[in-house]
This record gives C-alpha cells, structure tokens and sequence, in this order.
C-alpha cells in the first residue's frame, strides 16, 4: 500500500488492512459485514471510509446516512472515521464541487478527518495541465493519480508535509513505483496545498 510505504519513509510506522470491495457503497460494506467485524478488532486509529464519486443528491444522502453508521462503529472502540474523497469519472469532470461537498458534509457530520485527495488532483492539474492521473478507463487513478491521493492520506494521518515525501518506492506486495522528479514535485506541491488550506 503506497500510504504505509510513504508514512514509513518519513518515519511513521502505519499497518493497514483493506477490506474494501469493488463497486461498494458504504451501505453494502455495511451489510456485506467484513467491514464491520474488522472495526469490531480494534486497535484503529483511523477507518477510511469511500464508496465513489457520491456527486448525485440520492448518493451523497447514502454517504453521509451510512458513515453515520460506521462512525458509532468506529468510535465505541476509540477510532476515528476518515472520510477518503475521491473524483469523478472523466466524462463528468465537472462534478469535483459536488463529489467534494458530499465527502466534506459527511466527514463534517461525523467530527471525521477529511482526506481531499480529489482536490489535490484539481491543484496538480492547476500547475499542469497535461498530468495523467486517470488511469485507461479514465475513472480509476493512474499510478501518479494513486500516488497524488497517497500523498494527501499519508500526510493528513502523519501530519508531515507531502513535499519532499519520496517518489520511488517498494511497496509491501514488491511492487516497485517510481513517480519521474518533475510530476513529483508538482503533485507533493499540489498535495501540500489541500492539506494546508484545510
């Protein structure tokens, strides 16, 4: 996971486990249960919650009612809710206000941690114009998209700034990624001025 493997090069040790699933909605994680028994575990200091772009109304009502849920889940064994803010698909660009104003309402709602990583794209993409951060579909996240949403997570839960955090890594699986100096600076800047204007 790219966030551990930031947090881990500016010296904090973060262990994650994931157990999300395609295409879910809060409310399915919810009802599918692994989400909560992993909750029930303990030992968290933050949960991240995300279930897609939620721009439409009845989407963001879903959000927002089921982090709720998720919240009292995760505060009865000393957590705290994060909520992941995403982007929308390449088609329905114009849709960031909307996707941001769902996942800040319901982080607001629930006192939990906002992790505006879909904006932190709109910043790098201010700077350059041309960065890849979609990926072939062009709704999931390229490696620099995934790497440019890693860079706000790992600093909001590290509280270390994003510039200068590294752009080659080995992540835990063996994966090696390597973000070229360029893109880097631009999305650690970009990454950096989310997480400061918040």
């Amino acid at each position: 996971m790219m966030v551990t493997a930031l947090a881990a090069a500016v010296g904090v040790q973060v262990q994650a486990t994931d157990v999300s699933q395609g295409g879910f909605s809060l409310e399915d994680h919810w009802n599918d249960m692994r989400a909560p028994r992993a909750i029930d575990q303990g030992g968290w200091h933050f949960v991240v919650l995300q279930q897609g772009p939620s721009a439409l109304l009845s989407s963001r009502d879903n959000l927002r009612l089921w982090a709720g849920q998720f919240n009292q889940r995760i505060r009865a064994v000393g957590g705290r809710p994060a909520l992941y803010m995403v982007w929308p698909e390449g088609a329905r660009i114009s849709e960031f206000d909307n996707v941001r104003d769902s996942y800040r309402l319901a982080a607001q709602d629930i006192k939990g941690l906002f992790l505006p990583a879909g904006d932190a794209w709109r910043a790098a993409w201010k700077r350059e114009p041309g960065l890849k951060l979609y990926g072939a579909d062009d709704f999931h996240p390229s490696v620099l998209g995934t790497y440019t949403a890693a860079l706000v997570i790992a600093s909001k839960i590290t509280s270390r700034s994003a510039i200068g955090m590294p752009s080659d890594l080995a992540l835990a699986n063996g994966t090696h990624v390597a973000i070229s100096p360029g893109e880097a600076q631009i999305v650690q800047a970009a990454a950096a001025e989310v997480v400061t204007s918040e």
